[in-house]
């Protein structure tokens, strides 16, 4: 199951089963790192491509704010995200077990594991059509993809292409 099966008002639903409302909120603590929903939006509409059903910017612009905002009611979804900026934070300390400083700014090709968090992101969100969303995003790197550091481009291609790709499904069926 991905969460793009969910139907909207059953995803909707389920935050007010929630007995303790959190205090952090990954909007806010993305935000805070200068990945404002703002910023996001802007870097997936950078390879917007009209498709039928989302005939123009304007409408991917807000297909894909719901679908973001979807895609951070999950808690699960949240956590990725938030282990992402974890393990980014160890990296620029040179505190990532096994992994040498110099070898994390590189970005070497050995180190994966930020493919495989941005691949399952993308993949959590949409299933595996997610994943053709986020090879496009993590290959081309538009907007703030390209400035980010090893694990969170790779996790922030991840949302955008998870939520872009069904941005560009829900717009034919809306």
């Amino acid at each position: 199951m991905k969460l793009s099966d969910n139907p909207l008002d059953r995803k909707r639903d389920e935050p007010g089963r929630v007995i303790q409302k959190a205090t952090n909120n990954i909007r806010d603590i993305l935000s805070s790192r200068g990945l404002s929903e703002e910023m996001l939006v802007s870097t997936a509409m950078e390879l917007y491509v009209p498709h039928p059903g989302i005939e123009t910017q304007e409408k991917a612009e807000k297909i894909f704010k719901e679908e973001l905002a979807l895609a951070f009611s999950d808690p699960n979804l949240c956590l990725l995200l938030y282990a992402a900026l974890l393990l980014e934070d160890a990296g620029i300390k040179g505190e990532l077990p096994d992994m040498p400083s110099l070898s994390y700014e590189q970005d070497l090709t050995y180190l994966i594991v930020d493919e495989v968090l941005g691949m399952t992101i993308a993949m959590y969100i949409a299933g595996h059509k997610g994943s053709f969303e986020y090879v496009r995003f993590d290959k081309r790197k538009p907007g703030i993809i390209g400035t980010l550091g090893p694990f969170m481009d790779d996790a922030i291609a991840g949302l955008i292409g998870g939520a872009s790709s069904n941005m560009y499904t829900r717009g034919i069926t809306v």
